[in-house]
């Protein structure tokens, strides 16, 4: 489960989409791009191969229920 998830526009104008996003999962501390089409880029670590792809999918739920709600 991701825990403590934040998110900042990446621009001083909010209107425009794009946002650093930063949590925590499994104990280790992640930080990466969120773009207004859904591609994440990773600043620093990923998570690993096998954890990539369901940490992806609740980054996504969290956006939308953050940002796009």
């Amino acid at each position: 489960m991701i825990q403590h998830f934040h998110f900042k526009s990446l621009f001083e104008n909010s209107q425009l989409p794009g946002w650093v996003i930063t949590f925590y999962y499994k104990q280790q501390y992640y930080k990466a791009e969120y773009n207004k089409d859904g591609s994440i880029k990773w600043i620093g670590i990923k998570p690993s191969e096998e954890e990539l792809v369901p940490v992806e999918k609740m980054i996504h739920e969290l956006m939308l229920f953050h940002v796009y709600d």
